[in-house]
C-alpha cells in the first residue's frame, strides 16, 4: 500500500496498514533529526519519517519582494518581516504594519493588494504527476491561506484587527475580501491547473486561545461562515477535500465548520479536556476527519519516551478504523528531545531506516530558503 492509498484509506475509513502520517517540525528541529541521521534535505527526512503527504506549488512571479537594510523582507500586502532570534531558532516576526494607522476604505492602495496573477501555475500538473508517481497523496495550500485574524494582524496589529472585527469596521473588512479573494483565486487556478489530481487543500485560521475561542459566535457566522462555505463548495466541485489548520481550543466552532464542509480539522492542540481526541471523536464521530493531536506543548517537548508512546498507542486504537492523520499539534519546537520525536514516527509505524535509497534522494529547492507562498 503506498502513502496515497493509506491516505484515502483511513479517510475514507476503507482500511489501511498503517496509521497515516503528516510531519511538521520547526527548520532547527528538521536539522537536528537530519544531522542526527545523516540526511541533507527534507524530502530525505519526509522519507524517513514516513511523511505520506507532499505539496505542489506555483510558481512566483509577482513583483519584486524587497529587502531592507536593517534584514527585513517584503510580504505581499506590504508589511515587513525580520527574525526574531531566541535561545536555539528564530522566527519571522511582523515589524513594519502598513495599514495599522489606515481609518478609512478610500487610503487603501489597492493597487498593490496581491492577486492569483503574481503566480504561474504552468508546471503545477507535472508536479502532481510527479507525486503521484512516488505514490504520495497530493496537497496544495498551507496554514497562512486565508488566515483573516493572524496574517492580517501581522500588516494592521493584532488588537486592532480584533476591534475590527467586533465594530464591522470597514478597513478591516475590505482588506478580509482582498485576502479571501487573492486565496480563493490562487487555489482555483491551482485545482485547474491539477485536472482533478490534488486530494486536498490547506488554509488556516486560529480560532482559539489556549482555553476557549477568540471571537464570538455572531462575528464568526457574519464574517467567516460565508467565506468559508463558498471556499469549501469551490474545492469540492473538483473533487478535492478540504483541511483547515486550526490553533488552541477550537471546539466550539466544530459543529459550524462541519455543516460549512470542512474534511479535516488540522493539528489539534489536545490541551483542554473537551480537546482530548478521544471526546472529540466521541462527539463528533464521522463528522470530520483529524490531522495531529500529539501535543508539542506537553508529550512532545516534556514528556518521555513512554508517554509518546502511550499516546501514540492511544490513536492507533482510536482511530483503527480510520479518522486521523497522526503527526504534532503544530510544527515540533526547539527543545523537543530527539527521542521523542523518534518514538512518535517509530511506535506509528512510519519510521524507515536510512538506507541508500533516502540517501541518493536530491531536491532542487534550497530548504533554507524563505518561501514565501508559506509566509505572507
Amino acid at each position: 500500500m503506498n502513502s496515497r492509498e493509506r491516505v484515502l484509506g483511513a479517510f475514507n475509513r476503507t482500511g489501511f496498514d498503517r496509521i497515516p502520517v503528516k510531519h511538521e517540525g520547526t527548520p532547527e528541529v528538521n536539522k537536528m533529526i537530519m544531522d542526527h541521521f545523516g540526511l541533507t534535505n527534507m524530502e530525505q527526512l519526509l522519507q524517513l519519517v514516513g511523511d505520506d503527504f507532499r505539496y505542489v506549488e506555483p510558481i512566483y512571479i509577482g513583483k519584486e519582494l524587497r529587502h531592507f537594510p536593517d534584514g527585513s523582507i517584503e510580504g505581499y500586502w506590504g508589511e515587513h518581516y525580520k527574525y526574531t532570534e531566541f535561545e536555539g531558532g528564530r522566527y519571522l516576526e511582523s515589524c513594519y504594519l502598513p495599514f495599522a494607522n489606515i481609518t478609512s476604505v478610500e487610503e487603501l492602495d489597492k493597487s498593490q493588494f496581491p492577486t492569483a496573477a503574481w503566480f504561474d501555475y504552468s508546471t503545477i500538473k507535472e508536479q502532481c504527476q510527479k507525486i503521484s508517481e512516488q505514490g504520495f497523496a497530493i496537497c496544495y495550500g498551507t496554514a497562512g491561506d486565508m488566515d483573516f485574524i493572524n496574517s492580517i494582524a501581522r500588516a494592521r496589529g493584532t488588537e486592532q484587527v480584533l476591534i475590527d472585527l467586533i465594530t464591522d469596521d470597514p478597513v478591516y473588512l475590505e482588506i478580509m475580501d482582498a485576502r479571501f479573494q487573492f486565496y480563493y483565486d490562487m487555489h482555483e487556478c491551482v485545482l485547474k491547473a491539477a485536472e482533478g489530481l490534488i486530494d486536498f487543500t490547506h488554509i488556516g485560521e486560529d480560532l482559539g486561545t489556549q482555553t476557549s475561542q477568540v471571537i464570538d459566535f455572531d462575528i464568526f457566522d457574519r464574517h467567516f461562515a460565508p467565506k468559508f462555505k463558498k471556499y469549501f463548495e469551490m474545492v469540492h466541485s473538483y473533487g478535492a477535500k478540504t483541511m483547515m489548520h486550526m490553533c488552541g481550543c477550537v471546539r466550539a466552532f466544530l459543529p459550524r465548520l462541519i455543516e460549512l464542509g470542512l474534511d479535516v480539522y488540522d493539528v489539534v492542540q489536545p490541551t483542554t479536556p473537551e480537546m482530548d481526541i478521544a471526546v472529540l471523536q466521541n462527539d463528533f464521530g464521522k463528522g470530520i476527519f483529524y490531522c495531529g493531536s500529539i501535543c508539542v506543548q506537553s508529550t512532545l517537548a516534556f514528556g518521555s519516551v513512554d508517554d509518546v508512546v502511550k499516546e501514540v498507542e492511544r490513536r492507533k486504537q482510536l482511530f483503527s478504523q480510520g479518522g486521523l492523520f497522526l503527526g504534532p499539534s503544530h510544527a515540533i519546537q526547539v527543545g523537543t528531545p530527539l527521542e521523542n520525536i523518534i518514538a512518535m514516527y517509530k511506535t506509528a509505524g512510519s519510521l524507515s531506516e536510512v538506507n541508500d535509497s533516502i540517501l541518493s534522494i536530491e531536491t532542487e529547492k534550497n530548504d533554507d530558503e524563505v518561501n514565501m507562498s508559506k509566509l505572507f
